[in-house]
């Protein structure tokens, strides 16, 4: 059984190592928890470690490995860079506002195996008000559930806006090879891109840098109940 100071620092070390891919700094640490003095993280990290939920690389200053998450921890505390704004039975509801922005729905995205890439335009629907109206944007229909612990569920229509570039911890529509697009978390460490999924039970995907090409960051979804 976690503390509250040690699971919240256990969270935030995992939060980073997953967008960046290096441990967080003791100050980086102790700014997160509003604490006045490393030495409080120091006795954290060798409670977390005496635990078995971090372990110390050898021969790497600071450096540390998340070895295990407590199973309080919920899907947003663990994938926390996107909490999905979602329209509940939008798409069931008559649009008369002539005035309402729309966005061009494009078929199916994998949020599993790899799907064909993205096709012509099928139906349209009306864009979230929340999203500022000069983005440019398209939806597309999520099949699988290697997303669901990120709140993405098989159904669901994410809405993405088109960019060919997306910091760590994103969710984007990437595809492969020219042909095969997917819904994953995106990694870039050196020359390695990772796309990762939100599901424990699917493996994360190796790419060359020249094989992989964003074609959108996820902004929003909308699901009918």
């Amino acid at each position: 059984m976690l503390t509250k100071k040690q699971k919240n620092l256990l969270l935030f070390i995992n939060k980073k190592l997953r967008s960046s891919g290096v441990s967080p700094s003791y100050e980086e640490m102790k700014q997160s928890l509003n604490l006045k003095s490393k030495s409080g993280i120091h006795r954290l990290i060798s409670a977390l470690e005496e635990r078995g939920f971090i372990k110390r690389l050898a021969h790497k200053a600071r450096a540390l490995e998340v070895v295990k998450l407590p199973e309080t921890a919920s899907a947003n505390d663990i994938y926390n860079s996107f909490s999905p704004s979602v329209i509940k039975g939008g798409l069931n509801e008559e649009i008369n506002n002539s005035d309402e922005m729309e966005v061009p729905v494009l078929g199916k995205i994998a949020a599993g195996t790899p799907v064909e890439a993205i096709q012509n335009e099928v139906s349209r629907i009306p864009l979230p008000n929340n999203l500022e109206k000069n983005g440019d944007y398209f939806g597309l229909k999520v099949q699988g559930d290697s997303m669901i612990e990120a709140g993405i569920h098989e159904g669901d229509t994410v809405i993405i806006k088109r960019t060919d570039t997306a910091d760590n911890g994103k969710i984007v529509v990437a595809l492969i090879d020219e042909h095969e697009a997917m819904l994953k978390r995106i990694r870039k460490k050196g020359k390695v891109v990772a796309l990762e999924s939100a599901n424990r039970n699917y493996e994360t995907k190796i790419f060359g840098p020249d094989r992989v090409k964003v074609q959108g960051v996820l902004v929003s979804l909308y699901r009918n109940f």
